[in-house]
C-alpha cells in the first residue's frame, strides 16, 4: 500500500508541474496551449537519450528544459500573429507532431520499441535509498522552487504586464509595452517546466514509448488548472491533488459497480472527472482556490 500511495504522488507532482507550466501560460497571460504534452515529450525523450549514454542526469534535466524551451519558442513566435483560437488548433497539432516525429525517427527514438534501460535517479546518484523515494523528495524539491519562482513572477512588474495582456492586450500596447516579448517569454517557461516534468517521468518510469505522450494527458492538465482556478499558483496545487484524487480514487470504482466491466471502467472514470468539472463549473465557476479576478 506505501508503493502505491508512493508512485501516486510522484506522478501527482509531476502532473503539478505541468500544470504550474499551463497556469503560467493561460492562467496569467491568457496563452491557449493544447499542446502541453508536446513539450512533455520532448522533455522526457532529451534526458532519456542522454542519461541511457552516459551523461550525468544533472546535464540530462537541463537539456529537457532548455530542448523544450527552445521547441517552445517558434510556437510563442506564432501566438504574436494568431487569434486566440488559432493558436489552440496550432499546439494541439504541434503535440501530434511531435509524436508522429518520435514514432517515425526510430534511428533516434527508437519508434515505437520505445527506449528502455533509462537510468533511474538512485543509479545515477549513488545514494542508498529507493528510486521511488528519491524521486519523490527531489519532485517536492523542484514544485516548491517552480511555486516560489512562479510566485516571485507574477508579483514583479512582468508578472503585472502578463496579466494586463490577459485582460486586454490592446490596453497594453496602448502604454507602450511589446505584448509579444512578454508572451514568448512566458511560452518557453511554461514549456521548460514540462520539459523538466518530462525528465522526472522518463527517470522514474524508466521506458518511455509515444503511446505515453497523448493528448488526453493535455486534457487532464487543463482539467487540474480549472478545477483548482486558473490565475493562482495554489490553484495549481489544489486542482492537480484533486484531479489525481478523482482519477485513483475512481480506480475503485468497481468495487461499488461491480456489473462494469475493466474496460468499460476507463470510461466511466472519465465520465466521473467530467461530472465532477461541470458540477465545479456550475457551483464555483472560478475553481476551487477562487477565481483570479477577485484578488
Amino acid at each position: 500500500m506505501e508503493n502505491y500511495l508512493l508512485a501516486v504522488a510522484i506522478i501527482g507532482l509531476i502532473y503539478m508541474l505541468l500544470t504550474l507550466g499551463l497556469n503560467l501560460q493561460y492562467g496569467f497571460t491568457g496563452l491557449i496551449n493544447f499542446g502541453h504534452v508536446g513539450f512533455f515529450a520532448v522533455g522526457a525523450y532529451t534526458s532519456a537519450l542522454l542519461g541511457i549514454q552516459g551523461l550525468p542526469l544533472v546535464i540530462g534535466f537541463a537539456a529537457a528544459m532548455v530542448t523544450a524551451a527552445l521547441t517552445a519558442y517558434p510556437i510563442g513566435l506564432l501566438s504574436l500573429r494568431l487569434r486566440v483560437e488559432y493558436l489552440a488548433i496550432v499546439t494541439l497539432g504541434f503535440s501530434e507532431a511531435i509524436r508522429l516525429v518520435i514514432i517515425n525517427e526510430g534511428w533516434l527514438t527508437k519508434g515505437v520499441q520505445g527506449i528502455t534501460n533509462i537510468p533511474t535517479l538512485n543509479q545515477a546518484s549513488g545514494l542508498g535509498i529507493s528510486a521511488s523515494l528519491l524521486t519523490f523528495i527531489l519532485l517536492i524539491l523542484a514544485n516548491g522552487l517552480a511555486i516560489l519562482g512562479i510566485r516571485r513572477l507574477t508579483k514583479s512588474p512582468f508578472g503585472r504586464v502578463i496579466e494586463a495582456i490577459r485582460d486586454d492586450e490592446d490596453a497594453v500596447r496602448a502604454l507602450g509595452k511589446d505584448p509579444g516579448r512578454f508572451k514568448v517569454r512566458v511560452f518557453m517557461i511554461g514549456a521548460s517546466l514540462a520539459g523538466l516534468a518530462g525528465a522526472f517521468y522518463a527517470h522514474y518510469i524508466a521506458y518511455i514509448v509515444p503511446d505515453q505522450f497523448l493528448p488526453l494527458l493535455t486534457f487532464y492538465i487543463w482539467v487540474a488548472m480549472i478545477m483548482g482556478g486558473a490565475g493562482k499558483v495554489s490553484g495549481a496545487v489544489v486542482g492537480t491533488g484533486t484531479l489525481v484524487l478523482f482519477l485513483e480514487g475512481s480506480r475503485f470504482l468497481r468495487d461499488v459497480v461491480p456489473w462494469v466491466s475493466a474496460v468499460e471502467m476507463a470510461s466511466v472514470r472519465l465520465g466521473v472527472v467530467g461530472l465532477a468539472l461541470v458540477l465545479l463549473m456550475l457551483y464555483r465557476p472560478g475553481g476551487i482556490m477562487g477565481d483570479y479576478t477577485s484578488r
